[in-house]
């Protein structure tokens, strides 16, 4: 995972600062109206919606934004959507095997916005089970190396984790991942709390059992056609089985 998860890493810290940043607050205030609607709008029984709200909080979405998005979804405040969830599959340039989550309440409008973006940048829609194949639902935990109190190490990361059912930590530089079973991400995120550590994010995410290696060219038309898929207001998440080394990373970055 090491070159699609560092370039995922770096890309979500430039979302942080650059003009997406309302874009994507809408986004995970979307996921914690779904998280609310489907568990309850208590995050010490809901542990969907406790991630998501410690996501937001940590993307700096204003505490008021939060509350409202609970609100909305758990039934105590009116004006929530009803939002389903679409998974669009297809490849791109080099052959690459794309998943688009898509959160939306208009799937005629998702669906010609996601045709559009991948014919537009070299890819296209595949039928439904065609490129599903290549992924596994895991969790994944992204812990920062750097913490408020001390530094954490693969091996504290490794400790806490492993009875927790961790299956790999691969080190991303300036943070861990930790991967497991979609099943086990409570529990892993619950043992790293537990252990002192702080963690950024705890997904169920789709992970790709194998990998396209690509060159710069290859790279920079798959970065160009996933930004333009997760530019679109109904995608939540897309899912790329590509792997870029770190010359090819910074040669692309030059």
């Amino acid at each position: 995972m090491s070159g699609h998860s560092k370039w995922a890493t770096t890309k979500h810290k430039k979302a942080l600062i650059d003009a997406k940043r309302g874009k994507m607050f809408a986004k995970l205030i979307k996921n914690i109206e779904v998280a609310a609607r489907m568990g309850g709008g208590d995050p010490g029984g809901n542990p969907t919606l406790y991630d998501a709200i410690q996501k937001a909080k940590k993307s700096s979405v204003p505490n008021d934004n939060i509350d409202r998005a609970v609100k909305r979804g758990s039934g105590a405040e009116a004006g929530g959507a009803d939002y389903t969830t679409i998974m669009y599959e297809g490849y791109g340039p080099s052959g690459v095997a794309l998943l688009v989550e898509c959160l939306t309440d208009n799937k005629n409008r998702a669906a010609m916005e996601v045709r559009t973006a991948m014919t537009r940048n070299g890819g296209s829609l595949a039928d439904p089970g065609s490129v599903a194949y290549l992924f596994n639902r895991k969790g994944v935990v992204l812990v920062a190396t750097q913490q408020e109190a001390r530094a954490v190490t693969e091996d504290d990361v490794l400790e806490a984790t492993l009875d927790a059912g961790a299956e790999e930590v691969n080190d991303l530089g300036d943070s861990f991942e930790v991967i497991s079973e979609a099943t086990d991400l409570v529990a892993v995120r619950s043992a790293l709390q537990e252990a002192g550590i702080d963690y950024d994010s705890a997904d169920a995410s789709f992970v790709p059992s194998m990998q396209v290696e690509l060159d710069a060219d290859g790279a920079r038309k798959v970065f160009r056609l996933v930004d333009a898929l997760e530019d679109l207001d109904d995608v939540q998440n897309v899912y790329a089985n590509f792997d870029v080394s770190d010359e090819v990373m910074a040669e692309v970055d030059a």
